[in-house]
């Protein structure tokens, strides 16, 4: 039995440490009484369970978009929600500050990030990116463990009818490193409920003690697991839901302290639940699952779905069919909460999981296009009931996916001919190029996810350079982390020699206005057209002019005309790639365009060799350049914002903008208030929220000279010059009579700018600094990343506000008053560092400063008051003398310290050195030396003395001194102080 049980917690110990496969069919029917549950009807089962038989409200499923907490991409749990109240931060004044026992079913995606499970999806049974998760609360101390367990154990055997001798339990067995003892309550609950003694393990923190991060809530769990084998054989175990008790937090010292409230936090996953009351051996085989597995076997034409993996999986069939089912369900549910395929965070995410579902699906299944936008019926038909959301935007999320799923298909077709043509030029023992690899990629020209370039290879038994992409990556993100500011590469330049030999070669300069050549489609998207050009020249890095290029060679490229928008105007360069156009299948990649005397030089890597005379095919990076415009155009709608706040002599003194963000300096007399800040914004959404046309037109420069209210910066322009202007056409807007400029953005812009200005989607100024006397720069976000932004800043007004109202009713007790204060410093940290308006986070600022300076002075009133007690209990205690020596409970070294000073005052001739023993054997340390037994004695070497004693160490002066150190013998600590004091007096 021994035995047994030694092999069964092996197992579980890897069932809680990852998730395993499942491993089979199981071998015992729940019930032959009626046919499996569908899973609607278990989700149902679930709520009603918690809402009739033990009064839980039911609240609806949050997104999956998290509001206001940019520590996450996705809501990965269903406990994400409900932080703030764990936190002790809920508004005082929301409906969730009235919560007590609560559940739901949550959406859930585990994708990028911290939790990710994107690489696992298809290779086995049981992964998925979206999931939901069904869970019951109970805030404030409502119910804990004995109600808990109770429930759990009731709705899976009585409800769910699941054999009890399928289920298993473990719990926490402690952390003595931790000063934390078992769980035994927990155990006994189980051992009472009727489980039994061997079928109840125990296992240490990394198991079965739940933390929400570094610091915060935490606590131990308990977690139900059922067995697979049915009795047979030995156990095999998968976990069906984790129940935690939060009744610890994690101090930013590492250190715990009891919750002032305690809280259960339960997590069940619907689809493993589902799969074991159906009696599959796969969460796929399930009716979450079997519905799009049937649609993809119909409209693929591959051959049926047979629950195959690993080497058993010929051609990775099965795999694909896991990998389309999954992507397409946690697709719809993203895009239905408002998360669409995009360029950065949890967007980028979406945007892999679209493109490795495409591949799967055209590649693997033969799909045919447009594929997979026919599936999102199916997966409204299976979750459209518990999620409304999906039937609402069924629509628009089959018209995305379809849109993404086409511009993506001739990427692909064209990164398989590359990888097929690289592989023939390998030897049998050569990695795959890692520049190749990021040409392919997301970040480099094609999107192809990262992990897709490696998957194809690994079906193709070859190894990528992981050395080398990890440096690229890393320089990818060494380039992000300059954000808004201009880069000042080292980029190749054409000197003055260069220059005069084109010209007195006739050389005319290069036809760039292909970069305008850009459309709006039905849908709303852009639609980029190619150029095709000829090389003219070729330049080394140190500017020889060469006839041709070899492999390898990174060179200066000049075309008689490209789409590439080249940097200037404080618009970033773009950046892409090129083709020769009789070799379409080798990538030179174009790391960035500069203007050089009216010519383009065209910054590029050469895969192959290049020569003079080439006929090129050139592709801009479409999400960079998109960006850009976003960006552009909000910068001019952002100058137009601030003429209107702060009055039409407002001027623009430089700006910058890339992919990321926008940079904007302005001549101010003072900085600008929250208010003025709040304002423009403000303008910048309702123009924004219009969905104004945007013009541009080319027109004599005379034409501008005397238009009311055009802006046009210190600059020389040429001629023709070309005009932007927002909502009122191109002529109207330069009529001297119209007036219209000083009503609308128009301005003298090369840019490339949005052609509606519904696309920037938001605005919000995250930063504002005084540059130099007299100019202010701000920095401002776009889109998704403003709409962030304001959910932070939001999320931290709640935050500010629950600390407002916790101060206001005031500490029962000085640890009570050291939380909140510490509450208050973190609070400060995360709105100084936080991507945020800035005008509210000006405004939180100064409520911080007032909110600590209240809190500290309450620590102050309660701390004395506390050492006022405790001076008298030890004046009581001790005869006058010329020496107390003793312990005393104090939470903190500065009411140690207070009650050291107070003997002093009342007894002017008694030295006084006290201990006070803390959890985990620390011991502070306090002491102060009365005037008259000084110089031969002195506090900072009586604390030296005894803290060293205990392994520790002390600081102070003469006359007062204090220190920390560790011991389990007090008395010990105590006598070495008292000999000291006695061996000086």
């Amino acid at each position: 039995m021994a035995a047994a049980l030694a092999t069964a917690a092996g197992r579980l110990r890897r069932a809680i440490r990852r998730s395993p496969p499942w491993r089979g069919p199981s071998r015992r029917a729940l019930s032959s009484e009626a046919p499996p549950a569908p899973a609607t009807a278990v989700r149902d089962a679930f709520l009603s369970f918690f809402r009739d038989r033990h009064g839980h409200h039911l609240v609806p499923s949050a997104s999956v978009r998290p509001r206001g907490d940019p520590s996450l991409l996705f809501v990965n749990a269903g406990m994400n929600q409900f932080k703030p109240i764990f936190l002790g931060t809920v508004d005082p004044r929301s409906e969730m500050a009235g919560f007590r026992r609560v559940a739901n079913s949550q959406k859930c995606v585990r994708a990028g990030g911290r939790h990710s499970d994107l690489e696992d999806v298809g290779r086995d049974l049981s992964h998925h990116t979206f999931f939901e998760m069904l869970g019951n609360w109970a805030f404030g101390g409502e119910y804990f463990k004995e109600e808990a367990c109770s429930m759990a154990w009731e709705l899976l055997t009585q409800v769910y009818g699941i054999p009890e001798d399928r289920l298993w339990v473990s719990y926490f067995g402690g952390d003595p490193k931790a000063g934390l003892g078992p769980d035994l309550e927990s155990r006994d609950i189980w051992l009472n409920l009727g489980v039994p003694a061997s079928r109840v393990l125990s296992f240490g923190p990394q198991e079965n003690f739940w933390e929400m991060g570094d610091t915060g809530p935490c606590g131990p769990c308990t977690e139900i697991h059922y067995d697979l084998a049915g009795g047979v054989g030995a156990p095999q175990l998968v976990e069906l839901w984790n129940l935690v008790f939060m009744q610890h937090n994690r101090e930013a010292d590492g250190s715990l302290q009891p919750l002032p409230q305690r809280h259960v936090d339960t997590g069940m996953g619907l689809e493993r639940l589902v799969a074991v009351l159906q009696g599959k051996h796969s969460t796929y085989d399930t009716d979450l699952f079997s519905p799009l597995l049937n649609a993809i076997h119909q409209g693929c034409g591959a051959p049926p779905y047979l629950g195959r993996v690993g080497a058993a999986d010929e051609g990775c069939t099965d795999t694909a069919y896991r990998v389309v089912a999954d992507h397409i369900r946690t697709l719809s549910i993203c895009i239905a909460d408002g998360v669409s395929p995009g360029m950065s965070g949890a967007p980028l995410v979406l945007r892999r999981i679209l493109r490795r579902a495409v591949r799967f699906s055209t590649e693997v299944l033969q799909a045919p296009p447009g594929f997979l936008g026919s599936l999102v019926p199916v997966v409204v038909e299976t979750l459209g009931d518990a999620y409304p959301e999906l039937r609402k935007n069924s629509a628009q999320i089959a018209n995305l996916v379809s849109e993404d799923e086409a511009a993506f298909l001739a990427s692909l077709q064209r990164g398989r001919r590359i990888i097929e043509r690289t592989l023939r030029r390998l030897g049998p023992s050569d990695v795959f190029p890692a520049e190749v690899a990021w040409s392919l990629s997301l970040s480099g020209n094609l999107g192809l996810p990262l992990d897709l370039v490696e998957l194809m290879l690994e079906e193709k038994g070859v190894q990528l350079d992981s050395a080398g992409l990890a440096r690229l990556a890393k320089e990818e993100a060494q380039r992000r982390a300059q954000q808004a500011e201009p880069v000042h590469e080292q980029g190749l330049r054409l000197d003055v020699h260069a220059l005069g030999e084109l010209q007195r070669r006739g050389v005319p300069p290069t036809d760039d206005s292909p970069k305008y050549s850009y459309s709006l489609r039905p849908s709303g998207g852009y639609e980029f057209s190619t150029c095709e050009a000829q090389v003219l020249q070729l330049y080394t890095e140190d500017g020889t002019a060469v006839a041709s290029v070899g492999e390898g060679q990174r060179c200066g490229l000049l075309l008689d005309k490209t789409n590439f928008y080249a940097e200037q105007g404080g618009q970033a360069s773009d950046r892409g790639y090129l083709v020769r156009v009789e070799q379409p299948d080798v990538l030179f990649p174009v790391a960035q365009a500069q203007v050089c005397g009216g010519f383009i030089l065209h910054e590029v890597v050469a895969p192959e060799r290049l020569k003079v005379g080439d006929q090129v095919q050139l592709h801009v990076d479409e999400a960079w350049r998109l960006s850009c415009m976003e960006k552009h155009t909000a910068v001019h709608m952002l100058n137009w914002a601030l003429r209107q706040a702060l009055g039409p002599g407002t001027e623009q003194r430089g700006s910058h903008l890339n992919p990321e963000r926008l940079r904007f300096d302005v001549a101010t007399q003072a900085p600008l208030t929250p208010e003025q800040l709040q304002a423009v914004e403000g303008t910048v959404q309702e123009a924004v929220g219009q969905d104004e046309a945007v013009y541009m037109e080319e027109v004599a420069l005379a034409r501008t000279a005397h238009v009311p209210g055009l802006r046009s910066l210190d600059e020389v322009y040429p001629d023709p010059v070309r005009v932007v202007s927002v909502g009122v056409p191109v002529a109207h807007a330069l009529d001297p009579a119209s007036q219209a400029a000083l009503q609308t953005s128009v301005e003298l812009c090369c840019g490339t700018h949005l052609l509606r200005t519904g696309a920037i989607g938001d605005l919000v100024i995250i930063g504002e600094r005084q540059l130099t006397k007299g100019t202010t720069r701000l920095v401002a976000v776009t889109g998704e990343q403003a709409q962030q932004a304001r959910e932070v800043g939001q999320s931290l007004a709640q935050e500010v506000e629950a600390a407002t109202e916790r101060l206001s009713r005031g500490s029962r007790d000085v640890v009570e008053a050291q939380r909140l204060s510490k509450d208050m410093g973190r609070l400060t940290d995360a709105v100084d560092t936080a991507m945020m308006p800035q005008w509210q986070r000006r405004e939180l600022q100064a409520t911080l400063k007032a909110l600590q300076r209240r809190a500290n002075t309450a620590i102050r009133k309660l701390e004395m008051g506390q050492a006022a007690q405790k001076t008298q209990e030890l004046l009581q205690r001790h005869s006058e003398g010329p020496l107390i020596v003793d312990t005393v409970s104090a939470e903190s070294l500065s009411v140690l310290v207070k009650v050291v000073r107070q003997l002093c005052k009342q007894a002017p001739s008694t030295s006084v050195l006290l201990l006070s023993p803390q959890p985990l054997g620390q011991v502070l340390c306090a002491c102060q030396v009365a005037q008259n037994a000084m110089p031969a004695f002195t506090a900072d070497a009586w604390a030296l003395a005894v803290c060293s004693h205990m392994g520790g160490k002390a600081w102070g002066s003469r006359v007062v001194a204090q220190g920390t150190g560790s011991t389990a013998d007090l008395e010990a600590a105590l006598s070495t102080a008292r000999a000291y004091a006695l061996n000086q007096l």
